[in-house]
């Protein structure tokens, strides 16, 4: 006996509904970016400069610290945000198994991971050297590498780990300010 097809039953859902346990993966799945909002550029991530001035415009004059990775396709577009803590004026709390569920979810194959100074200023503190590193070795054993690792601020200047300096945001060349460390 065959069953005539109908145009209905193209509607019908053809799975079950997902389990609750799996709702939390499907919520993070559902942050991936639209380009249209302007915050993400249309291409590759080319430089700190260009992760700078998409966060500086999402966490940068928050009145506190927004730790946030950024998660990459092989290309280096990025796909989804993750705003991992919201902490207090001076801190927050990261650990890598955070960052890096989200990054699994993601499939994501780089990061890039972005916090803001409420203060303004930018420089690294011995916390960030070390959660910048401790996060470059989860990559490492998982096969996600770390690319960077900025600070952005209320004001128009921005620190990328890679570089090793604070940049700044306004005009085309971006004045640096070498990191005494």
């Amino acid at each position: 006996m065959t069953r005539s097809k109908k145009k209905n039953d193209e509607a019908l859902p053809r799975s079950l509904p997902p389990s609750p346990l799996v709702a939390p993966m499907i919520k993070m799945l559902e942050t991936r970016l639209d380009v249209s909002h302007g915050h993400v550029p249309p291409g590759p991530l080319r430089s700190a400069l260009d992760v700078a001035e998409m966060m500086r415009e999402l966490i940068g004059d928050a009145d506190r610290e927004h730790f946030a990775a950024l998660y990459l396709n092989t290309r280096h577009f990025v796909t989804h945000v993750h705003v991992v803590s919201r902490g207090t004026p001076q801190s927050t709390v990261v650990h890598p198994r955070e960052v890096f569920k989200a990054a699994f979810l993601a499939n994501a194959a780089a990061l890039v991971v972005v916090h803001n100074h409420p203060t303004g200023d930018v420089r690294p503190s011995g916390d960030d050297r070390a959660i910048t590193e401790r996060l470059r070795e989860a990559g490492q054993l998982l096969g996600i590498e770390l690319l960077d690792s900025v600070i952005v601020g209320p004001v128009a200047e921005f620190y990328s780990a890679v570089e090793g300096c604070v940049m700044r945001l306004a005009g085309d060349k971006a004045a640096e300010t070498r990191d005494g460390s």
